[in-house]
Protein backbone atom coordinates (compact mmCIF):
# COMPACT_ATOMS: atom_id res chain seq x y z
CA UNK A 1 0.00 0.00 0.00
CA UNK A 2 2.66 2.53 1.05
CA UNK A 3 4.50 1.88 -2.16
CA UNK A 4 1.31 2.16 -4.22
CA UNK A 5 0.24 5.63 -2.08
CA UNK A 6 3.79 6.86 -2.98
CA UNK A 7 4.06 5.97 -7.08
CA UNK A 8 0.54 7.98 -6.68
CA UNK A 9 1.68 10.69 -5.12
CA UNK A 10 4.47 11.34 -7.57
CA UNK A 11 2.32 10.97 -10.83
CA UNK A 12 0.45 13.38 -9.16
CA UNK A 13 3.12 16.15 -8.81
CA UNK A 14 4.92 15.07 -11.99
CA UNK A 15 1.31 16.36 -13.48
CA UNK A 16 1.16 19.45 -11.71
CA UNK A 17 4.35 20.05 -12.85
CA UNK A 18 3.46 19.59 -16.21
CA UNK A 19 0.89 21.55 -16.33
CA UNK A 20 2.47 24.49 -14.75
CA UNK A 21 5.02 24.21 -17.80
CA UNK A 22 2.92 24.36 -20.23
CA UNK A 23 0.83 27.62 -18.78
CA UNK A 24 4.11 29.27 -18.74
CA UNK A 25 5.58 28.20 -22.18
CA UNK A 26 1.91 29.44 -23.57
CA UNK A 27 1.98 32.67 -21.86
CA UNK A 28 5.47 33.10 -23.07
CA UNK A 29 4.48 32.89 -26.49
CA UNK A 30 1.67 35.39 -26.39
CA UNK A 31 3.98 37.71 -24.84
CA UNK A 32 6.90 37.05 -27.67
CA UNK A 33 3.75 37.32 -30.29
CA UNK A 34 3.07 40.81 -28.82
CA UNK A 35 6.73 42.54 -29.08
CA UNK A 36 7.72 44.04 -31.86
CA UNK A 37 10.04 42.61 -34.47
CA UNK A 38 12.75 44.85 -36.41
CA UNK A 39 10.79 43.84 -39.11
CA UNK A 40 7.26 45.22 -37.54
CA UNK A 41 8.86 48.10 -37.41
CA UNK A 42 8.69 48.82 -40.94
CA UNK A 43 6.25 46.87 -42.28
CA UNK A 44 3.45 48.11 -39.45
CA UNK A 45 0.95 50.30 -41.20
CA UNK A 46 1.94 53.40 -38.64
CA UNK A 47 2.72 55.23 -41.90
CA UNK A 48 -0.74 57.20 -43.81
CA UNK A 49 -2.01 55.80 -46.30
CA UNK A 50 0.24 56.13 -49.81
CA UNK A 51 2.99 57.29 -48.46
CA UNK A 52 4.66 54.65 -48.20
CA UNK A 53 4.42 53.74 -52.14
CA UNK A 54 5.44 57.48 -52.72
CA UNK A 55 8.99 56.84 -50.89
CA UNK A 56 9.64 53.88 -52.37
CA UNK A 57 9.83 55.70 -55.69
CA UNK A 58 11.47 59.24 -54.55
CA UNK A 59 15.30 59.25 -55.77
CA UNK A 60 16.22 61.04 -52.72
CA UNK A 61 17.04 59.26 -49.40
CA UNK A 62 14.07 59.07 -47.30
CA UNK A 63 14.10 58.61 -43.44
CA UNK A 64 10.49 58.64 -41.20
CA UNK A 65 10.85 59.20 -37.71
CA UNK A 66 8.27 58.57 -34.79
CA UNK A 67 7.95 60.41 -31.66
CA UNK A 68 10.63 58.76 -30.03
CA UNK A 69 13.28 59.48 -32.80
CA UNK A 70 13.32 55.96 -33.62
CA UNK A 71 13.45 55.19 -37.38
CA UNK A 72 9.82 54.11 -38.55
CA UNK A 73 10.85 54.09 -42.51
CA UNK A 74 13.99 54.18 -44.13
CA UNK A 75 14.85 53.67 -47.98
CA UNK A 76 17.80 51.60 -48.79
CA UNK A 77 19.74 54.99 -50.18
CA UNK A 78 19.46 55.97 -46.27
CA UNK A 79 21.25 52.77 -45.26
CA UNK A 80 23.98 53.39 -48.06
CA UNK A 81 24.57 56.38 -47.29
CA UNK A 82 25.67 56.17 -43.66
CA UNK A 83 22.00 58.03 -42.15
CA UNK A 84 20.66 55.77 -40.34
CA UNK A 85 22.39 53.18 -38.19
CA UNK A 86 21.12 50.42 -35.65
CA UNK A 87 17.66 51.84 -35.97
CA UNK A 88 18.18 55.51 -35.33
CA UNK A 89 19.26 58.65 -37.36
CA UNK A 90 23.01 58.60 -37.24
CA UNK A 91 23.57 62.30 -37.89
CA UNK A 92 23.12 64.61 -35.30
CA UNK A 93 22.14 67.58 -36.97
CA UNK A 94 19.44 66.17 -39.42
CA UNK A 95 17.54 64.60 -35.57
CA UNK A 96 18.01 68.28 -34.14
CA UNK A 97 16.04 69.48 -36.90
CA UNK A 98 13.46 67.21 -36.96
CA UNK A 99 13.22 67.62 -33.38
CA UNK A 100 13.03 71.41 -33.84
CA UNK A 101 9.94 70.45 -37.06
CA UNK A 102 8.40 68.07 -34.49
CA UNK A 103 8.02 70.75 -32.19
CA UNK A 104 6.50 73.86 -33.93
CA UNK A 105 5.74 72.07 -37.46
CA UNK A 106 7.89 74.30 -39.51
CA UNK A 107 9.66 72.60 -42.50
CA UNK A 108 13.57 73.18 -42.50
CA UNK A 109 16.15 72.69 -45.23
CA UNK A 110 20.42 72.30 -44.66
CA UNK A 111 23.21 71.72 -46.53
CA UNK A 112 25.64 69.69 -44.60
CA UNK A 113 28.91 68.04 -45.57
CA UNK A 114 29.19 64.37 -44.34
CA UNK A 115 31.89 62.28 -43.95
CA UNK A 116 32.15 59.56 -46.25
CA UNK A 117 31.46 56.65 -45.09
CA UNK A 118 34.11 53.40 -45.57
CA UNK A 119 36.90 55.75 -46.77
CA UNK A 120 39.84 56.94 -44.93
CA UNK A 121 40.90 59.84 -46.83
CA UNK A 122 38.65 62.37 -45.19
CA UNK A 123 36.28 62.62 -48.35
CA UNK A 124 33.08 64.92 -47.46
CA UNK A 125 30.05 63.86 -48.67
CA UNK A 126 27.98 67.40 -49.47
CA UNK A 127 23.92 66.56 -48.95
CA UNK A 128 21.03 68.55 -48.87
CA UNK A 129 18.68 67.68 -46.22
CA UNK A 130 14.77 69.02 -45.85
CA UNK A 131 13.09 68.11 -42.83
CA UNK A 132 8.72 68.02 -42.90
CA UNK A 133 6.16 66.99 -40.49
CA UNK A 134 3.99 64.03 -41.83
CA UNK A 135 0.89 64.23 -39.87
CA UNK A 136 0.70 64.37 -35.90
CA UNK A 137 3.63 62.04 -34.46
CA UNK A 138 6.03 61.47 -37.29
CA UNK A 139 8.57 63.48 -39.72
CA UNK A 140 10.09 63.25 -42.92
CA UNK A 141 13.83 63.35 -43.82
CA UNK A 142 14.30 63.93 -47.84
CA UNK A 143 18.27 63.89 -48.02
CA UNK A 144 20.08 64.45 -51.69
CA UNK A 145 23.20 63.37 -52.53
CA UNK A 146 24.85 66.62 -54.10
CA UNK A 147 28.42 65.19 -54.47
CA UNK A 148 28.18 64.56 -58.14
CA UNK A 149 26.44 68.17 -58.32
CA UNK A 150 28.76 70.07 -56.73
CA UNK A 151 32.04 68.76 -58.94
CA UNK A 152 30.48 68.94 -62.17
CA UNK A 153 29.69 72.29 -61.24
CA UNK A 154 33.40 72.65 -60.29
CA UNK A 155 34.22 71.70 -63.16
CA UNK A 156 31.93 73.77 -65.37
CA UNK A 157 33.42 77.24 -62.96
CA UNK A 158 37.34 75.96 -63.48
CA UNK A 159 36.89 75.52 -67.18
CA UNK A 160 34.76 78.57 -68.12
CA UNK A 161 37.68 80.75 -65.52
CA UNK A 162 40.11 78.68 -67.97
CA UNK A 163 39.35 79.28 -71.22
CA UNK A 164 38.84 83.13 -70.64
CA UNK A 165 42.44 83.32 -69.20
CA UNK A 166 43.10 81.33 -72.89
CA UNK A 167 41.41 83.47 -74.59
CA UNK A 168 42.55 86.47 -73.04
CA UNK A 169 45.77 86.15 -73.73
CA UNK A 170 46.39 86.09 -77.41
CA UNK A 171 43.41 88.54 -77.90
CA UNK A 172 46.03 91.13 -75.58
CA UNK A 173 48.47 90.11 -77.40
CA UNK A 174 47.28 90.93 -80.82
CA UNK A 175 45.53 94.21 -79.29
CA UNK A 176 49.66 95.46 -78.34
CA UNK A 177 51.03 94.00 -81.44
CA UNK A 178 48.54 96.50 -83.92
CA UNK A 179 49.42 98.99 -81.69
CA UNK A 180 53.07 98.72 -82.37
CA UNK A 181 52.43 98.35 -85.93
CA UNK A 182 50.77 101.29 -86.17
CA UNK A 183 53.02 103.26 -84.05
CA UNK A 184 56.27 101.70 -86.44
CA UNK A 185 54.22 102.25 -89.44
CA UNK A 186 57.43 104.10 -90.88
CA UNK A 187 59.63 100.94 -90.06
CA UNK A 188 59.47 98.41 -92.52
CA UNK A 189 61.37 96.03 -90.60
CA UNK A 190 59.54 96.35 -87.21
CA UNK A 191 55.97 96.53 -89.42
CA UNK A 192 57.25 92.79 -90.88
CA UNK A 193 58.42 91.72 -87.48
CA UNK A 194 55.12 92.76 -85.63
CA UNK A 195 53.75 91.48 -88.71
CA UNK A 196 55.18 87.71 -87.45
CA UNK A 197 54.16 88.01 -84.12
CA UNK A 198 50.47 88.76 -85.22
CA UNK A 199 50.02 85.21 -87.56
CA UNK A 200 51.60 83.47 -84.75
CA UNK A 201 49.21 84.68 -81.96
CA UNK A 202 46.13 84.45 -84.42
CA UNK A 203 47.46 80.76 -85.18
CA UNK A 204 47.29 79.81 -81.60
CA UNK A 205 43.92 81.49 -81.22
CA UNK A 206 43.02 79.85 -84.04
CA UNK A 207 43.81 76.69 -82.81
CA UNK A 208 42.27 77.31 -78.68
CA UNK A 209 39.19 77.59 -81.11
CA UNK A 210 39.32 74.83 -83.05
CA UNK A 211 40.31 72.27 -80.12
CA UNK A 212 37.00 73.96 -78.01
CA UNK A 213 34.91 73.12 -80.98
CA UNK A 214 36.31 69.99 -81.18
CA UNK A 215 36.16 69.24 -77.24
CA UNK A 216 32.80 70.39 -77.47
CA UNK A 217 31.93 67.70 -79.88
CA UNK A 218 33.65 64.45 -78.33
CA UNK A 219 31.46 65.21 -75.47
CA UNK A 220 28.20 65.85 -76.78
CA UNK A 221 28.26 63.73 -80.16
CA UNK A 222 27.73 60.01 -79.94
CA UNK A 223 30.50 58.69 -82.44
CA UNK A 224 28.75 54.77 -82.64
CA UNK A 225 25.74 56.62 -84.62
CA UNK A 226 28.12 56.94 -87.74
CA UNK A 227 30.82 54.56 -86.81
CA UNK A 228 32.65 52.27 -89.33
CA UNK A 229 35.78 49.93 -89.67
CA UNK A 230 38.52 52.68 -89.41
CA UNK A 231 42.02 51.33 -90.82
CA UNK A 232 45.27 51.94 -88.08
CA UNK A 233 47.45 52.91 -91.19
CA UNK A 234 45.15 55.28 -92.59
CA UNK A 235 44.90 57.03 -88.90
CA UNK A 236 48.77 56.75 -88.20
CA UNK A 237 49.85 58.30 -91.52
CA UNK A 238 47.51 60.70 -91.38
CA UNK A 239 49.29 61.43 -87.83
CA UNK A 240 52.21 61.36 -89.20
CA UNK A 241 51.92 63.79 -92.33
CA UNK A 242 50.03 66.13 -89.31
CA UNK A 243 52.84 66.67 -87.80
CA UNK A 244 55.62 66.38 -90.43
CA UNK A 245 56.33 70.34 -90.85
CA UNK A 246 57.64 70.37 -87.36
CA UNK A 247 59.06 67.19 -87.12
CA UNK A 248 61.14 68.02 -90.19
CA UNK A 249 62.64 71.66 -88.57
CA UNK A 250 63.49 69.65 -85.53
CA UNK A 251 65.05 66.53 -87.01
CA UNK A 252 63.27 64.24 -85.82
CA UNK A 253 63.09 61.06 -86.96
CA UNK A 254 59.12 59.61 -87.13
CA UNK A 255 58.81 55.79 -87.37
CA UNK A 256 55.52 53.44 -88.29
CA UNK A 257 55.64 50.18 -87.18
CA UNK A 258 53.91 47.06 -85.41
CA UNK A 259 50.87 44.83 -86.99
CA UNK A 260 49.51 45.87 -90.46
CA UNK A 261 45.61 45.40 -91.46
CA UNK A 262 44.21 46.63 -88.29
CA UNK A 263 40.53 48.05 -88.08
CA UNK A 264 39.45 49.98 -85.20
CA UNK A 265 35.37 50.67 -84.77
CA UNK A 266 34.37 53.89 -84.70
CA UNK A 267 34.29 57.61 -85.57
CA UNK A 268 36.85 58.14 -88.43
CA UNK A 269 37.24 62.03 -87.80
CA UNK A 270 37.57 61.14 -83.83
CA UNK A 271 40.08 58.57 -83.50
CA UNK A 272 42.21 60.75 -86.15
CA UNK A 273 41.83 64.02 -83.76
CA UNK A 274 43.25 61.91 -80.74
CA UNK A 275 45.88 60.31 -82.39
CA UNK A 276 46.99 63.49 -84.43
CA UNK A 277 47.02 65.17 -80.68
CA UNK A 278 49.22 62.57 -79.29
CA UNK A 279 51.38 62.05 -82.70
CA UNK A 280 51.64 66.17 -82.05
CA UNK A 281 52.28 66.15 -78.33
CA UNK A 282 55.38 63.61 -78.45
CA UNK A 283 56.82 65.82 -81.36
CA UNK A 284 56.66 69.39 -79.74
CA UNK A 285 58.21 67.52 -76.27
CA UNK A 286 60.72 65.75 -77.97
CA UNK A 287 64.40 67.02 -78.10
CA UNK A 288 65.56 67.98 -81.73
CA UNK A 289 67.00 64.77 -83.66
CA UNK A 290 65.36 62.30 -81.39
CA UNK A 291 63.09 59.73 -82.20
CA UNK A 292 59.04 59.24 -82.11
CA UNK A 293 57.55 55.98 -83.14
CA UNK A 294 54.02 54.48 -83.82
CA UNK A 295 53.25 51.12 -83.00
CA UNK A 296 49.61 49.13 -83.42
CA UNK A 297 49.28 45.75 -82.58
CA UNK A 298 46.19 43.45 -81.10
CA UNK A 299 45.83 42.24 -77.86
CA UNK A 300 43.21 39.81 -76.12
CA UNK A 301 40.92 40.87 -73.32
CA UNK A 302 38.32 39.10 -71.73
CA UNK A 303 35.60 41.50 -74.10
CA UNK A 304 36.87 40.97 -77.03
CA UNK A 305 40.11 41.97 -78.79
CA UNK A 306 41.34 45.18 -78.48
CA UNK A 307 43.71 47.22 -80.82
CA UNK A 308 46.41 49.15 -79.09
CA UNK A 309 48.54 52.31 -80.78
CA UNK A 310 51.24 53.34 -78.91
CA UNK A 311 53.03 56.58 -79.17
CA UNK A 312 56.63 57.08 -77.94
CA UNK A 313 58.72 59.68 -77.76
CA UNK A 314 62.10 60.48 -76.44
CA UNK A 315 60.98 63.36 -74.65
CA UNK A 316 61.69 65.12 -71.58
CA UNK A 317 59.14 62.42 -69.40
CA UNK A 318 56.40 63.44 -67.62
CA UNK A 319 56.84 63.32 -63.08
CA UNK A 320 54.83 60.89 -61.45
CA UNK A 321 52.68 63.73 -59.79
CA UNK A 322 51.98 65.14 -63.03
CA UNK A 323 50.66 62.28 -64.52
CA UNK A 324 47.78 61.88 -62.71
CA UNK A 325 46.46 65.29 -64.02
CA UNK A 326 47.91 65.57 -67.59
CA UNK A 327 44.39 64.31 -69.20
CA UNK A 328 43.12 67.52 -66.97
CA UNK A 329 41.60 70.21 -69.39
CA UNK A 330 44.20 73.17 -69.56
CA UNK A 331 46.49 71.58 -67.36
CA UNK A 332 49.92 71.97 -68.32
CA UNK A 333 52.97 70.33 -67.31
CA UNK A 334 55.17 72.68 -68.51
CA UNK A 335 53.31 76.20 -69.06
CA UNK A 336 56.29 78.09 -70.61
CA UNK A 337 56.87 75.20 -72.65
CA UNK A 338 53.67 74.77 -74.03
CA UNK A 339 52.93 78.52 -74.82
CA UNK A 340 56.77 78.29 -77.20
CA UNK A 341 55.17 75.23 -78.71
CA UNK A 342 51.62 76.46 -79.27
CA UNK A 343 50.01 74.30 -76.96
CA UNK A 344 46.42 74.86 -75.42
CA UNK A 345 46.27 72.10 -73.48
CA UNK A 346 43.25 70.47 -74.80
CA UNK A 347 45.05 68.05 -76.71
CA UNK A 348 44.95 65.28 -74.21
CA UNK A 349 41.88 65.91 -72.54
CA UNK A 350 40.34 65.45 -76.08
CA UNK A 351 42.37 62.13 -76.35
CA UNK A 352 40.35 61.04 -73.08
CA UNK A 353 36.66 61.70 -74.24
CA UNK A 354 37.70 60.15 -77.78
CA UNK A 355 39.16 57.28 -76.15
CA UNK A 356 36.15 56.76 -73.35
CA UNK A 357 33.30 57.13 -76.05
CA UNK A 358 34.82 54.25 -78.13
CA UNK A 359 34.68 52.04 -75.26
CA UNK A 360 38.59 52.06 -74.85
CA UNK A 361 41.07 54.19 -73.03
CA UNK A 362 44.05 55.47 -72.89
CA UNK A 363 47.16 55.31 -70.71
CA UNK A 364 50.76 57.16 -70.03
CA UNK A 365 54.18 55.37 -69.03
CA UNK A 366 56.51 58.07 -68.56
CA UNK A 367 60.10 58.44 -66.77
CA UNK A 368 61.71 61.54 -66.50
CA UNK A 369 64.46 62.00 -68.80
CA UNK A 370 63.66 58.93 -70.91
CA UNK A 371 60.54 59.50 -72.53
CA UNK A 372 56.84 58.59 -72.67
CA UNK A 373 54.38 56.10 -74.10
CA UNK A 374 50.88 57.27 -74.57
CA UNK A 375 48.76 53.79 -75.43
CA UNK A 376 45.41 54.25 -76.76
CA UNK A 377 43.45 50.95 -76.49
CA UNK A 378 40.39 50.79 -78.69
CA UNK A 379 37.70 48.19 -79.75
CA UNK A 380 38.73 46.09 -82.94
CA UNK A 381 36.49 46.33 -86.00
CA UNK A 382 34.80 42.79 -86.16
CA UNK A 383 35.27 42.92 -89.37
CA UNK A 384 39.27 42.04 -88.83
CA UNK A 385 38.53 40.24 -86.22
CA UNK A 386 39.01 35.95 -87.81
CA UNK A 387 41.42 37.15 -90.37
CA UNK A 388 45.20 37.38 -89.89
CA UNK A 389 47.42 40.28 -90.44
CA UNK A 390 50.16 40.59 -92.55
CA UNK A 391 52.26 41.58 -90.15
CA UNK A 392 52.40 38.67 -87.49
CA UNK A 393 48.75 38.04 -87.68
CA UNK A 394 46.09 36.26 -84.70
CA UNK A 395 48.37 33.85 -82.56
CA UNK A 396 51.36 35.93 -82.72
CA UNK A 397 53.28 36.82 -79.43
CA UNK A 398 52.31 40.38 -79.67
CA UNK A 399 48.61 39.87 -80.32
CA UNK A 400 48.41 37.43 -77.53
CA UNK A 401 50.01 39.56 -74.99
CA UNK A 402 47.38 41.06 -72.12
CA UNK A 403 46.77 44.11 -71.56
CA UNK A 404 48.34 44.98 -68.41
CA UNK A 405 51.72 43.91 -70.08
CA UNK A 406 52.17 46.85 -72.84
CA UNK A 407 51.69 49.82 -70.65
CA UNK A 408 55.31 50.55 -72.16
CA UNK A 409 56.89 49.84 -75.53
CA UNK A 410 60.72 49.56 -76.39
CA UNK A 411 61.50 51.51 -79.42
CA UNK A 412 59.84 49.56 -82.48
CA UNK A 413 62.44 48.81 -85.29
CA UNK A 414 59.83 50.64 -88.16
CA UNK A 415 59.85 48.95 -91.25
CA UNK A 416 58.93 52.37 -92.98
CA UNK A 417 60.94 56.00 -91.58
CA UNK A 418 59.03 58.85 -92.55
CA UNK A 419 61.63 62.16 -92.17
Amino acid sequence: MDVNAAVAAAAAIAGVCTGVIAMLAFRWSERDLKRPTRTSLHTDPVLPPGVDTVLSVLRSSAVVLDEADSVVKASSAAYALGLVRGGKLAVEPMLQMARDTRRDGEIRQVELDLPRRGTGRGEALAVSARVAPLGSRLVLLLVEDLTEARRIEAVRRDFVANVSHELKTPVGALSLLSEAVMDASDDPEAVERFAGRMQIEATRLTNLVQELIDLSRVQNDDPLEDAEPVRVDELVAEAIDRSRHQASHKQITMAAGGTADLQIWGNRGQLAAALGNLVENAVNYSPARTRVGIAARRVTAPGGDLIEVAVTDQGIGISDKDKERIFERFYRVDPARSRATGGTGLGLAIVKHVAASHGGEVTVWSSEGQGSTFTLRLPEAAVNRDRGSGHGGVGSEADTARPDETTAYEPIPAPEVLP
